[in-house]
């Protein structure tokens, strides 16, 4: 019984953690490509409807086998793991890094075409008085002023960036290295997790340890990330365990 309630335990929280790093990058998306329309107010709506969703999708992967799909335990090796039949693993392993993964890397190309089209428009929409016979005059380094309609940019000035922009660029950078480190530490684990059963290949439970363990330092590492690049995520830190 602890066996079964560790395991579903474990999967539950893996998959949330993963499954929120997919709705932060969702969340980062919207409001690049999105600002608009994205305000305060549907952002909130939005996002509790997204934490709803996590965890309601984590529960459902991983409270399956109270009902009996996927033996947890082993009697005969004594050994308590997730269960390693193939109908059962695909499951998991689909709707808990597959699935999110296709998303995260759907939602970064989307940021970074957003991001080159500003960068696109805003070079090509550039308005640059000409100087006057005779006379040269030094550039402004002052920022740019951009008005932003829907798609169209009007830039005055070409030196500096906009406030807009650089937030932007922060943003994208955050969502890229946040996927990055989530590849890195769990692709490991899931193709030996999918490959194992299907394949019958015997794993070293020294490499299935070390892949698992990979995974749950994912864990760790998105709070720094999000800290590190984020303001209001800093802020928020700082609420939870600073004393005002």
């Amino acid at each position: 019984a602890l066996c079964l309630v560790w395991v579903c335990f474990d999967v539950l929280c893996c998959t949330a953690s993963i499954w929120n790093v997919t709705a932060i990058a969702l969340d980062r998306c919207w409001s690049i490509t999105r600002h608009l329309e994205y305000t305060p107010l549907t952002r909130r709506r939005v996002s509790n409807l997204m934490i709803a969703l996590t965890w309601a999708l984590s529960a459902a992967i991983s409270l399956a086998p109270l009902f009996g799909w996927g033996e947890t335990y082993s009697p005969e090796q004594e050994c308590c793991q997730v269960s390693q039949e193939p109908s059962y693993t695909i499951k998991p392993a689909g709707g808990a890094f597959y699935l999110p993964l296709c998303v995260v890397l759907f939602v970064y190309w989307k940021i970074y075409k957003a991001a080159k089209f500003r960068v696109g428009g805003r070079r090509k929409n550039a308005v640059v008085p000409l100087p006057e016979a005779g006379q040269v005059k030094e550039a402004s380094h002052e920022p740019q002023m951009v008005f932003t309609a829907r798609h169209a940019a009007i830039t005055f000035q070409t030196d500096g960036e906009t406030w807009r922009e650089q937030k932007e660029k922060a943003a994208a950078l955050m969502v890229g290295i946040l996927i990055g480190v989530f590849v890195l530490c769990w692709i490991p684990f899931f193709i030996t997790e999918l490959i194992s059963p299907l394949c019958s290949c015997n794993i070293p439970p020294i490499w299935k340890s070390i892949f698992l363990w990979l995974g749950y330092s994912n864990s760790f590492f998105n709070p720094l990330i999000y800290t590190a690049f984020n303001k209001n995520y800093n802020n928020a830190f700082k609420n939870l365990f600073v004393k005002q």
